[in-house]
Protein backbone atom coordinates (compact mmCIF):
# COMPACT_ATOMS: atom_id res chain seq x y z
CA UNK A 1 0.00 0.00 0.00
CA UNK A 2 1.67 3.14 -1.25
CA UNK A 3 0.27 5.29 1.29
CA UNK A 4 -1.53 4.55 4.56
CA UNK A 5 -5.48 4.72 4.99
CA UNK A 6 -6.78 5.62 8.39
CA UNK A 7 -9.12 3.13 9.68
CA UNK A 8 -11.55 3.65 12.76
CA UNK A 9 -12.60 0.32 14.20
CA UNK A 10 -15.47 0.38 16.55
CA UNK A 11 -14.08 -1.85 20.05
CA UNK A 12 -16.54 -2.80 22.01
CA UNK A 13 -14.42 -5.17 24.18
CA UNK A 14 -15.03 -8.28 22.30
CA UNK A 15 -12.79 -10.40 20.79
CA UNK A 16 -14.20 -10.00 17.05
CA UNK A 17 -13.11 -6.36 16.98
CA UNK A 18 -10.10 -6.74 18.63
CA UNK A 19 -8.69 -9.47 15.96
CA UNK A 20 -10.38 -6.97 13.31
CA UNK A 21 -8.19 -3.73 14.46
CA UNK A 22 -4.87 -6.52 14.37
CA UNK A 23 -5.82 -7.73 10.77
CA UNK A 24 -6.61 -4.17 9.96
CA UNK A 25 -3.19 -3.13 11.33
CA UNK A 26 -1.38 -5.90 9.89
CA UNK A 27 -2.70 -4.87 6.16
CA UNK A 28 -0.88 -1.75 6.61
CA UNK A 29 -3.91 0.55 7.59
CA UNK A 30 -3.48 2.92 10.16
CA UNK A 31 -5.50 2.00 12.62
CA UNK A 32 -7.32 3.92 15.47
CA UNK A 33 -9.56 2.27 18.36
CA UNK A 34 -13.39 3.78 19.34
CA UNK A 35 -15.57 2.77 21.75
CA UNK A 36 -18.89 4.55 21.11
CA UNK A 37 -20.07 5.34 24.51
CA UNK A 38 -24.19 5.03 23.49
CA UNK A 39 -26.32 3.98 26.68
CA UNK A 40 -25.15 4.39 30.51
CA UNK A 41 -23.05 7.51 31.67
CA UNK A 42 -19.32 6.59 31.43
CA UNK A 43 -19.16 5.64 35.36
CA UNK A 44 -22.38 5.52 36.56
CA UNK A 45 -21.90 3.17 39.96
CA UNK A 46 -24.27 0.37 38.45
CA UNK A 47 -22.40 0.44 35.16
CA UNK A 48 -19.79 -2.50 35.61
CA UNK A 49 -20.36 -3.76 32.47
CA UNK A 50 -20.27 -1.01 30.55
CA UNK A 51 -16.78 -0.14 32.91
CA UNK A 52 -15.58 -3.53 31.83
CA UNK A 53 -16.15 -3.16 27.96
CA UNK A 54 -14.04 0.24 28.18
CA UNK A 55 -11.19 -1.47 29.94
CA UNK A 56 -10.98 -4.17 27.91
CA UNK A 57 -10.89 -2.25 25.05
CA UNK A 58 -8.09 0.42 26.02
CA UNK A 59 -6.13 -2.98 26.98
CA UNK A 60 -6.63 -4.27 23.47
CA UNK A 61 -5.43 -1.34 21.80
CA UNK A 62 -2.36 -0.75 24.65
CA UNK A 63 -1.80 -4.60 23.22
CA UNK A 64 -2.29 -3.42 19.30
CA UNK A 65 -0.35 0.20 19.97
CA UNK A 66 -2.86 2.01 18.55
CA UNK A 67 -4.45 5.21 19.45
CA UNK A 68 -7.70 4.56 21.71
CA UNK A 69 -10.66 7.02 22.13
CA UNK A 70 -14.21 6.75 23.71
CA UNK A 71 -16.76 9.15 22.22
CA UNK A 72 -19.93 9.98 23.15
CA UNK A 73 -23.13 9.15 21.30
CA UNK A 74 -25.86 8.76 23.77
CA UNK A 75 -27.90 12.00 23.11
CA UNK A 76 -27.96 9.87 19.39
CA UNK A 77 -28.50 6.96 20.96
CA UNK A 78 -31.73 7.55 23.03
CA UNK A 79 -33.08 10.36 20.12
CA UNK A 80 -32.88 7.40 17.49
CA UNK A 81 -32.79 3.55 19.09
CA UNK A 82 -34.56 3.82 22.56
CA UNK A 83 -37.41 6.18 21.73
CA UNK A 84 -38.15 4.16 18.90
CA UNK A 85 -37.62 0.75 20.75
CA UNK A 86 -40.42 2.48 23.50
CA UNK A 87 -42.98 3.34 20.62
CA UNK A 88 -42.93 0.36 19.04
CA UNK A 89 -43.77 -2.04 21.54
CA UNK A 90 -46.58 0.25 22.82
CA UNK A 91 -47.62 -0.04 18.66
CA UNK A 92 -48.11 -3.76 19.43
CA UNK A 93 -44.67 -4.33 17.36
CA UNK A 94 -41.32 -5.86 18.45
CA UNK A 95 -38.89 -3.30 17.24
CA UNK A 96 -35.39 -4.54 16.09
CA UNK A 97 -33.56 -1.76 17.26
CA UNK A 98 -29.46 -3.04 16.26
CA UNK A 99 -30.84 -2.40 12.47
CA UNK A 100 -31.65 0.84 13.32
CA UNK A 101 -28.65 1.22 15.74
CA UNK A 102 -26.17 -0.41 12.92
CA UNK A 103 -27.40 2.43 10.26
CA UNK A 104 -28.13 5.65 11.73
CA UNK A 105 -25.21 5.44 15.16
CA UNK A 106 -22.92 2.83 14.73
CA UNK A 107 -22.10 4.08 10.80
CA UNK A 108 -24.08 7.59 10.65
CA UNK A 109 -22.74 8.74 13.64
CA UNK A 110 -19.25 7.08 13.44
CA UNK A 111 -18.43 8.28 10.38
CA UNK A 112 -19.16 12.11 10.84
CA UNK A 113 -16.79 11.35 13.57
CA UNK A 114 -14.27 9.34 11.50
CA UNK A 115 -14.32 12.88 9.16
CA UNK A 116 -13.11 14.74 12.23
CA UNK A 117 -10.50 12.60 12.95
CA UNK A 118 -9.25 12.49 9.35
CA UNK A 119 -10.10 8.76 8.53
CA UNK A 120 -11.25 7.38 5.69
CA UNK A 121 -12.99 3.92 6.51
CA UNK A 122 -14.83 2.25 9.70
CA UNK A 123 -14.20 -0.97 10.66
CA UNK A 124 -16.06 -3.47 12.33
CA UNK A 125 -15.97 -7.13 13.66
CA UNK A 126 -19.11 -8.64 12.11
CA UNK A 127 -19.02 -11.91 10.28
CA UNK A 128 -19.63 -9.97 6.63
CA UNK A 129 -18.32 -8.84 3.48
CA UNK A 130 -18.96 -5.92 1.45
CA UNK A 131 -18.67 -6.37 -2.52
CA UNK A 132 -18.75 -3.76 -5.27
CA UNK A 133 -20.86 -5.55 -7.92
CA UNK A 134 -20.65 -5.08 -11.39
CA UNK A 135 -23.61 -2.98 -11.77
CA UNK A 136 -21.41 -0.55 -9.11
CA UNK A 137 -23.38 -0.59 -6.22
CA UNK A 138 -21.94 -1.85 -2.92
CA UNK A 139 -23.68 -5.19 -1.00
CA UNK A 140 -23.17 -6.95 2.06
CA UNK A 141 -22.18 -10.55 1.38
CA UNK A 142 -22.38 -13.73 3.49
CA UNK A 143 -19.41 -14.37 5.71
CA UNK A 144 -17.71 -18.01 5.11
CA UNK A 145 -19.32 -19.01 8.73
CA UNK A 146 -23.47 -19.64 9.03
CA UNK A 147 -23.49 -20.27 12.40
CA UNK A 148 -22.22 -16.65 12.97
CA UNK A 149 -23.31 -14.73 10.27
CA UNK A 150 -24.56 -10.95 10.71
CA UNK A 151 -25.70 -10.00 7.42
CA UNK A 152 -29.34 -9.75 8.86
CA UNK A 153 -28.38 -6.93 10.93
CA UNK A 154 -26.41 -5.19 9.06
CA UNK A 155 -29.14 -4.77 5.39
CA UNK A 156 -29.99 -1.09 6.35
CA UNK A 157 -26.55 0.77 5.85
CA UNK A 158 -26.72 3.19 2.64
CA UNK A 159 -24.30 3.18 -0.64
CA UNK A 160 -22.38 5.85 0.94
CA UNK A 161 -21.94 3.81 4.06
CA UNK A 162 -20.87 0.64 2.61
CA UNK A 163 -18.58 2.73 0.42
CA UNK A 164 -16.38 3.84 3.39
CA UNK A 165 -16.99 0.48 5.66
CA UNK A 166 -14.14 -2.74 5.94
CA UNK A 167 -15.36 -5.71 7.24
CA UNK A 168 -12.31 -7.60 8.07
CA UNK A 169 -13.42 -11.04 9.20
CA UNK A 170 -15.73 -12.01 6.28
CA UNK A 171 -13.61 -14.88 5.37
CA UNK A 172 -13.06 -16.61 9.15
CA UNK A 173 -14.76 -18.55 11.55
CA UNK A 174 -14.87 -17.72 14.89
CA UNK A 175 -12.72 -20.70 15.87
CA UNK A 176 -10.18 -18.89 13.94
CA UNK A 177 -10.54 -15.36 14.87
CA UNK A 178 -10.31 -16.35 18.54
CA UNK A 179 -7.21 -18.96 17.71
CA UNK A 180 -5.74 -15.55 16.63
CA UNK A 181 -6.72 -13.64 19.65
CA UNK A 182 -5.09 -16.36 21.69
CA UNK A 183 -2.03 -16.90 19.73
CA UNK A 184 -1.52 -12.95 20.51
CA UNK A 185 -2.27 -13.14 24.10
CA UNK A 186 -4.84 -10.62 23.77
CA UNK A 187 -6.67 -10.37 27.25
CA UNK A 188 -9.98 -10.96 25.62
CA UNK A 189 -9.44 -13.95 23.92
CA UNK A 190 -11.92 -16.02 25.50
CA UNK A 191 -14.22 -13.58 26.56
CA UNK A 192 -17.73 -15.06 25.68
CA UNK A 193 -20.31 -13.04 23.18
CA UNK A 194 -22.88 -10.84 23.89
CA UNK A 195 -26.09 -11.83 23.26
CA UNK A 196 -28.84 -9.45 24.55
CA UNK A 197 -29.73 -5.87 23.41
CA UNK A 198 -27.09 -3.44 25.01
CA UNK A 199 -29.15 -1.75 27.00
CA UNK A 200 -32.09 -4.16 28.42
CA UNK A 201 -28.76 -6.74 29.57
CA UNK A 202 -31.47 -8.75 31.66
CA UNK A 203 -33.72 -9.28 28.61
CA UNK A 204 -36.79 -7.57 30.58
CA UNK A 205 -37.92 -5.69 28.42
CA UNK A 206 -40.98 -4.66 29.81
CA UNK A 207 -39.13 -3.90 32.70
CA UNK A 208 -37.40 -1.52 30.93
CA UNK A 209 -40.04 0.23 29.17
CA UNK A 210 -41.83 0.67 32.15
CA UNK A 211 -39.13 2.29 33.98
CA UNK A 212 -38.01 4.56 31.18
CA UNK A 213 -41.24 5.19 29.98
CA UNK A 214 -42.73 6.16 32.60
CA UNK A 215 -45.90 4.34 31.36
CA UNK A 216 -47.77 1.63 32.80
CA UNK A 217 -48.58 -0.93 30.57
CA UNK A 218 -52.38 -1.15 30.66
CA UNK A 219 -54.53 -5.01 31.38
CA UNK A 220 -56.31 -5.90 28.61
CA UNK A 221 -58.43 -9.10 27.28
CA UNK A 222 -56.90 -11.87 25.71
CA UNK A 223 -59.41 -13.11 22.64
CA UNK A 224 -59.23 -16.31 20.49
CA UNK A 225 -59.26 -15.34 16.65
CA UNK A 226 -63.18 -15.41 16.74
CA UNK A 227 -62.99 -12.49 19.58
CA UNK A 228 -64.18 -14.49 21.99
CA UNK A 229 -62.42 -13.83 25.99
CA UNK A 230 -59.90 -16.11 26.92
CA UNK A 231 -58.76 -13.83 30.10
CA UNK A 232 -56.91 -10.96 30.78
CA UNK A 233 -52.80 -10.10 29.68
CA UNK A 234 -50.84 -7.74 31.63
CA UNK A 235 -50.56 -5.10 28.75
CA UNK A 236 -49.25 -5.42 24.94
CA UNK A 237 -45.90 -4.80 25.34
CA UNK A 238 -45.36 -8.18 26.81
CA UNK A 239 -46.06 -10.20 23.89
CA UNK A 240 -44.91 -10.81 20.97
CA UNK A 241 -46.10 -13.30 17.75
CA UNK A 242 -45.55 -17.00 17.96
CA UNK A 243 -44.74 -16.32 21.77
CA UNK A 244 -46.11 -19.40 24.37
CA UNK A 245 -44.70 -18.89 27.41
CA UNK A 246 -45.60 -16.70 29.79
CA UNK A 247 -49.29 -16.61 28.87
CA UNK A 248 -50.92 -17.49 32.22
CA UNK A 249 -53.39 -19.43 30.31
CA UNK A 250 -54.70 -22.58 31.13
CA UNK A 251 -55.94 -24.25 28.11
CA UNK A 252 -55.10 -27.54 28.24
CA UNK A 253 -52.38 -27.44 25.23
CA UNK A 254 -50.23 -25.10 23.59
CA UNK A 255 -51.46 -22.07 22.50
CA UNK A 256 -49.50 -19.01 20.75
CA UNK A 257 -49.81 -15.39 20.11
CA UNK A 258 -51.15 -14.95 16.92
CA UNK A 259 -51.75 -11.07 17.22
CA UNK A 260 -51.53 -7.91 19.31
CA UNK A 261 -54.09 -5.45 18.65
CA UNK A 262 -53.08 -2.17 20.08
CA UNK A 263 -56.46 -0.36 19.00
CA UNK A 264 -58.61 -2.40 20.72
CA UNK A 265 -55.54 -3.73 23.60
CA UNK A 266 -56.07 -7.24 22.68
CA UNK A 267 -54.00 -9.74 22.39
CA UNK A 268 -55.09 -12.87 20.41
CA UNK A 269 -54.61 -16.32 21.14
CA UNK A 270 -54.61 -19.42 18.62
CA UNK A 271 -53.37 -22.66 17.37
CA UNK A 272 -50.28 -23.54 16.10
CA UNK A 273 -51.28 -23.41 12.42
CA UNK A 274 -52.58 -19.54 13.54
CA UNK A 275 -49.05 -18.24 13.26
CA UNK A 276 -48.29 -19.52 9.68
CA UNK A 277 -48.39 -17.25 7.06
CA UNK A 278 -47.48 -17.14 2.98
CA UNK A 279 -47.78 -13.19 2.95
CA UNK A 280 -45.83 -10.39 4.58
CA UNK A 281 -45.74 -6.18 3.60
CA UNK A 282 -43.08 -4.13 4.54
CA UNK A 283 -42.31 -0.67 4.35
CA UNK A 284 -39.12 1.62 5.26
CA UNK A 285 -37.29 -0.25 2.33
CA UNK A 286 -33.39 0.24 1.83
CA UNK A 287 -31.98 -1.54 -1.32
CA UNK A 288 -28.48 -2.68 -1.50
CA UNK A 289 -27.38 -4.60 -4.65
CA UNK A 290 -30.45 -3.25 -6.86
CA UNK A 291 -31.08 0.49 -7.10
CA UNK A 292 -34.50 -0.66 -7.13
CA UNK A 293 -37.45 -3.48 -7.84
CA UNK A 294 -39.14 -3.22 -11.07
CA UNK A 295 -40.06 -6.36 -11.49
CA UNK A 296 -40.74 -9.30 -9.72
CA UNK A 297 -37.86 -11.45 -8.41
CA UNK A 298 -36.94 -14.56 -6.90
CA UNK A 299 -34.80 -13.99 -3.38
CA UNK A 300 -34.41 -15.81 0.06
CA UNK A 301 -35.94 -13.86 2.92
CA UNK A 302 -35.33 -14.29 6.58
CA UNK A 303 -37.69 -12.74 8.80
CA UNK A 304 -35.83 -12.82 12.07
CA UNK A 305 -32.11 -13.03 13.22
CA UNK A 306 -31.72 -16.76 13.61
CA UNK A 307 -34.35 -17.57 10.45
CA UNK A 308 -32.36 -19.95 7.86
CA UNK A 309 -34.46 -18.04 4.84
CA UNK A 310 -37.01 -19.51 2.49
CA UNK A 311 -37.56 -18.81 -0.99
CA UNK A 312 -40.28 -16.79 -1.73
CA UNK A 313 -41.07 -14.02 -4.79
CA UNK A 314 -40.98 -10.30 -3.44
CA UNK A 315 -42.46 -7.22 -5.48
CA UNK A 316 -43.16 -3.80 -5.19
CA UNK A 317 -47.07 -2.61 -4.77
CA UNK A 318 -46.19 0.75 -3.91
CA UNK A 319 -43.49 3.55 -3.39
CA UNK A 320 -42.28 2.18 -0.35
CA UNK A 321 -44.71 -0.97 0.14
CA UNK A 322 -43.06 -4.37 -0.76
CA UNK A 323 -44.97 -7.70 -1.01
CA UNK A 324 -43.34 -10.88 -0.30
CA UNK A 325 -44.80 -14.21 -0.78
CA UNK A 326 -43.35 -17.30 -0.03
CA UNK A 327 -43.24 -21.08 -1.65
CA UNK A 328 -44.50 -22.41 1.83
CA UNK A 329 -45.81 -20.59 4.74
CA UNK A 330 -43.60 -19.69 7.17
CA UNK A 331 -43.45 -19.34 11.25
CA UNK A 332 -44.87 -16.17 13.40
CA UNK A 333 -44.14 -13.20 10.86
CA UNK A 334 -43.69 -10.44 13.47
CA UNK A 335 -44.67 -6.89 12.57
CA UNK A 336 -41.76 -4.51 13.75
CA UNK A 337 -39.00 -6.89 12.35
CA UNK A 338 -36.75 -6.78 9.76
CA UNK A 339 -37.33 -9.38 6.88
CA UNK A 340 -33.81 -9.55 4.61
CA UNK A 341 -33.80 -10.20 1.01
CA UNK A 342 -31.01 -12.44 -0.96
CA UNK A 343 -29.98 -13.37 -4.02
CA UNK A 344 -27.45 -15.87 -3.63
CA UNK A 345 -24.62 -14.74 -0.56
CA UNK A 346 -25.53 -10.87 -1.57
CA UNK A 347 -27.94 -8.79 0.32
CA UNK A 348 -30.73 -7.19 -2.17
CA UNK A 349 -32.24 -5.42 0.76
CA UNK A 350 -35.03 -5.75 3.36
CA UNK A 351 -37.33 -3.54 5.01
CA UNK A 352 -39.57 -3.77 8.40
CA UNK A 353 -42.30 -5.98 8.14
CA UNK A 354 -46.02 -4.04 8.99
Amino acid sequence: MSEKKKVVVGLSGGVDSSVAAYLLKEQGYDVIGVTMQIWQDDYSSDNEENISAINDAKAVAEKLEIPYYVLNFRDEFKENIISYFIDEYFKGRTPNPCTVCNRFIKWEALLKRCKELGADFVATGHYAGIDKLPNGRYSIKNSVTATKDQTYALYNLTQEQLAHTIMPLGNYTKDQVRAIAADLKLPIAAKPDSMDICFVPDGDYAGFIKEYSGKDAVPGNFVDTKGNILGQHNGIIHYTVGQRKGLGLSMGHPVFVVKVKPETNEVVIGENDDIFSRTLYADRINFMSIDNLTTEMRVTAKIRYNHKGAPCTIKMIDNDLIECTFDEPVRAITPGQAVVFYDSDYVVGGGTII
